[in-house]
């Protein structure tokens, strides 16, 4: 019998297997406490063992954001090893993924922040990451608050039809 401890390896090895695309460690996080297959100190634990043990690699080292992994030794091991996840996790696990994939890939692939300028303007920063590097980053200075926050909260939505248009447009 595996102790809780391996049990949580096992799951997140489970959850990268089936996002089938490297994850960002707050994603990882995130999709494990959210859902109450792991809790927030036991995650991060489990997490770095896996990756002490090469379990899981970090797929982009010069990124500013590192992405994560299974390796094939982790998907060896989760092959041998899952049946000791209970069924009813590994199905809430395929199914929450199923429904929210496109979720959670927007969460680490489009990224959005602003702040405010000393001229009273804000600055609204806006990037799209692939797994490996920057795709895009844009920085546009903005006149009000207001305008700033709904281009943050916007971003994931927009952000395909925006890099569509400029490659359309600058890249020929």
């Amino acid at each position: 019998m595996f102790d809780q401890q391996s049990i949580n390896k096992l799951i997140l090895l489970y959850i990268f297997d089936k996002m089938d695309v490297p994850l960002q460690e707050n994603i990882i996080v995130e999709m494990a406490t959210e859902n109450n297959w792991i809790n927030y100190m036991e995650c991060k634990e489990s997490l770095a063992d896996l990756i002490k043990t090469s379990f899981v690699a970090n797929i982009s080292p010069r990124s500013s954001t590192p992405r994560y992994t299974i390796t094939s030794d982790g998907r060896e091991c989760l092959n041998h090893f899952y049946t000791n996840i209970n069924s009813s996790v590994r199905d809430d696990i395929t199914d929450i993924i199923k429904k929210n994939r496109m979720t959670y890939r927007k969460k680490q692939d489009y990224f959005s922040d602003y702040y405010k300028n000393a001229d009273g303007t804000y600055t609204v920063v806006l990037k799209i990451e692939s797994n490996t590097m920057p795709l895009m980053e844009l920085k546009l200075n903005i006149q009000n608050r207001n305008t700033a926050k709904w281009i943050f909260k916007n971003w994931a939505d927009k952000a395909p039809q925006v890099y569509e248009f400029i490659q359309e447009n600058l890249v020929d």
